[in-house]
């Protein structure tokens, strides 16, 4: 009679590398914008002068936006008294916002300013 020997090795499976990380796709609809006013100086009847800052609010986790993207947001300011301005911000690192003030010139100082987001478009 042949014996045979029994061994169980416990066996390992390969380390199965992590997988790609997919993040989502930023739309216009990923954010939520309002308008910041940082100056105002008014000349009666002849309107206002205004700086105002973009505060872009995501509208999900952080963690869902490429970290090592960067995303050229634009936006559409309204109430200029010489009709709307576009101007660009650029988001990085998934919270770091760039951008430059903007200064627009109301007609009254009745005049509602208002903004949109127009458009994303990731760069690398």
């Amino acid at each position: 009679m042949v014996t045979k020997s029994a061994s169980e090795e416990a066996v390992t499976p390969a380390a199965e590398p992590d997988p790609t990380p997919t993040y989502t796709e930023l739309t216009a609809d990923s954010f939520t914008v309002k308008l910041r006013t940082t100056e105002r100086q008014c000349f009666g009847s002849a309107g206002c002068n205004v700086t105002v800052e973009p505060k872009l609010t995501f509208l999900g986790d952080t963690e869902e936006i490429d970290p090592d993207a960067t995303y050229e947001i634009t936006y559409e300011i309204h109430g200029d008294e010489s009709g709307p301005v576009i101007e660009t911000a650029e988001l990085t690192d998934r919270t770091s916002l760039n951008y430059t003030p903007s200064l627009i010139s109301t007609s009254s100082s009745r005049t509602k300013v208002s903004v949109e987001i127009a458009d994303i478009t990731q760069g690398g």
